[in-house]
C-alpha cells in the first residue's frame, strides 16, 4: 500500500471528503481506498486523524429497505428495554447503569 498524503486540518484539497461529509451529500465511499488523511493537532494527545475519500468515486447511499428498517427498530427497542424490570424506559438505557434510572436509583424514586 502506498503512503497516503497527510494534510493539516482544514487544508485538504477540493474533491476530497470525510465519511460524514459524504453522508451529508447522500454518498458513501463505495469500496474505494483512503485517498488522504487530515490531522488536527491536540495539546496533550496525538493528533486527531480523519480519512478522506474522493467525491468523484463515491457512490450513492443504498436505500433503506423494509427489512433493514424493521431490524433497526427492533434493535433500538431492545436498547430501551430495561433488563431489570422489563419495561420500555422511553429512552436508550445508559450502558454505565445497565438498567433504567428507576431501577438503578430506587431510593430516589420513592422520595420524589
Amino acid at each position: 500500500m502506498a503512503a497516503v498524503p497527510v494534510y493539516p486540518w482544514r487544508l485538504a484539497p477540493d474533491g476530497l471528503a470525510t465519511r460524514r461529509q459524504l453522508r451529508a451529500r447522500g454518498l458513501r465511499p463505495g469500496g474505494q481506498d483512503v485517498a488522504a488523511q487530515i490531522e488536527r493537532p491536540r495539546r496533550r494527545r496525538g493528533p486527531l486523524v480523519a480519512y478522506l475519500y474522493e467525491i468523484e468515486q463515491a457512490k450513492p447511499v443504498r436505500p433503506m429497505t423494509p427489512a433493514k428498517r424493521a431490524a433497526l427498530d427492533k434493535a433500538n427497542a431492545a436498547r430501551r428495554r430495561c433488563p431489570e424490570c422489563g419495561r420500555d424506559a422511553g429512552y436508550v438505557i445508559p450502558t454505565m447503569l445497565g438498567t433504567c434510572v428507576s431501577c438503578a436509583y430506587p431510593e430516589e424514586q420513592r422520595v420524589a
